[in-house]
């Protein structure tokens, strides 16, 4: 992992987009070359547009590509790549469509795009296949040493054995320096009896996590000088856990950590420039969906029999815990809450009605939400907002959890892409984790990567209740 712009990104991944590009630009002019050397018409394209529409082809196409997850790891069955990169050919070939409509000059012609796209399928899977066999290997993730073996060194091995196929790092051994607990099992364990660096040494070691229950009691400082002196790097780990699995651990999460851990900052630029994506993307999608704002009262109006309103407002917490009332299309019953309590959305909810479950499962729910974006009371990213009845109750339970509220909510957020629809506290304490994550590396960068992914998350209706 390496940190562009504050957010952790795989070095692999961020190779294999790189190589991908480069291919699907190649694929490009040699759908050209192919159709030229077929007809004796030449294909009418200046060299110039035929880059310049290569270039963009391969650009829009990584970017459908990312946004259906094909650059996350564990995507390992043949079947749901095939799927995933087949909607993703559609999708970026809508938007060349859209581009060509707007810019003539760069259309490729039919016979030119409907090469590059079956040079494309077949060069992506070739590459894949060869990428992955040398480089999606066990040997070539960070081979990591755990100082302790205790309750902390014991969060690093529950990691481990929960999600190995994302993880991006093998732990080759931990290491005993305290007395009394050790939870790690005995041949996961290795005694330190002489040098640090030298034991690094001995087993390729790339990373040392610092993960003693108590640092006071035998830490070798002067070992792990030399490992960091040596070329070895050194995580504390509150620091691994956000690199490793994108969320800050509020378990581990202490003041002196937020004071020196870099982030949780953003400047006057950037906030200009977030409140510019956010106007210019909510006003295209306005336009874009309107006609799903008009298919949507339609049906709402049908079900109801025209009796209850189409649309559904609620006051929720936003920025420095401000209130506002976020607009969605209603999705349940009018007497969802008719004795005043308020309650958590749950799997299979009876108050929903028939018409606000394929709402909820679509997210066409949301969509009045491109209004608080564009009045500045919510963002397209950020963490969801949620009812003051429910903050006041986990702001007294949850530590950090006010947190949240340093950032404008979002019509969507990086805990939504990363963690199930929650409706209890300990989904509330999971999700608040990425959302703390968000808040500390929000940058632009970061707003891209999340709305790119959402639309994996719309089209097949992950999370939805």
């Amino acid at each position: 992992m390496i940190r562009l712009f504050g957010h952790y990104v795989s070095k692999l991944f961020l190779l294999l987009g790189a190589l991908e590009i480069v291919v699907l630009y190649l694929c490009v002019c040699g759908g050209y070359y192919l159709r030229a050397s077929f007809s004796e018409l030449q294909p009418g394209i200046e060299s110039t547009s035929l880059h310049s529409s290569a270039i963009l082809y391969a650009l829009l196409t990584s970017a459908a590509m990312l946004a259906m997850g094909l650059y996350q790891r564990g995507l390992q069955e043949a079947a749901a790549l095939l799927v995933r990169l087949g909607v993703s050919f559609f999708l970026a070939t809508m938007a060349m469509s859209m581009v060509f409509y707007w810019f003539p000059n760069l259309f490729l012609g039919r016979g030119v795009s409907g090469l590059a796209m079956l040079l494309s399928v077949a060069g992506l899977l070739i590459l894949r296949t060869i990428f992955f066999h040398f480089a999606g290997t066990e040997s070539q993730k960070h081979r990591v040493l755990v100082l302790g073996s205790g309750m902390n060194a014991a969060r690093i091995d529950h990691l481990v054995e929960s999600e190995p196929e994302r993880l991006g790092f093998n732990v080759v051994k931990y290491v005993r320096l305290e007395d009394g607990n050790n939870i790690i099992d005995e041949e996961k364990q290795v005694e330190l009896t002489g040098s640090l660096l030298e034991l690094a040494d001995n087993l390729d070691i790339n990373e040392i996590v610092i993960a003693v229950d108590d640092r006071r009691k035998g830490l070798p400082v002067d070992d792990i000088l030399d490992c960091k002196m040596s070329g070895i790097v050194i995580f504390d780990l509150l620091t691994f856990f956000e690199k490793e699995t994108s969320r800050v651990n509020i378990d581990l999460l202490h003041p002196s950590w937020i004071y020196y851990s870099p982030g949780f900052s953003v400047g006057v630029g950037g906030h200009n420039l977030k409140r510019t994506l956010d106007i210019t993307v909510s006003l295209l999608m306005m336009l874009l969906f309107s006609p799903l704002y008009l298919l949507v009262t339609m049906a709402s109006l049908i079900e109801s029999g025209g009796r209850d309103p189409i649309f559904y407002s609620q006051v929720r917490v936003g920025e420095n815990g401000n209130h506002f009332r976020v607009h969605k299309f209603r999705s349940m019953r009018t007497d969802a809450e008719s004795d005043g309590v308020a309650r958590w959305a749950s799997a299979n909810d009876s108050r929903v009605t028939p018409l606000g479950t394929f709402l909820r499962k679509t997210r066409l729910d949301e969509l009045p939400q491109l209004y608080n974006v564009l009045k500045g009371d919510m963002s397209l990213v950020g963490p969801r907002p949620e009812r003051p009845e429910f903050v006041l109750d986990l702001e007294k339970t949850i530590p950090y959890y006010r947190e949240r509220h340093r950032v404008k909510p979002g019509l969507t957020g990086w805990a939504q892409l990363r963690y199930q629809y929650g409706s209890t506290l300990e989904d509330a304490k999971q999700k608040l984790q990425y959302d703390l994550y968000y808040v500390k590396n929000m940058n632009i960068f970061l707003d891209m990567v999340i709305l790119l992914e959402t639309v994996e998350v719309v089209l097949m209706g992950k999370g939805a209740r």
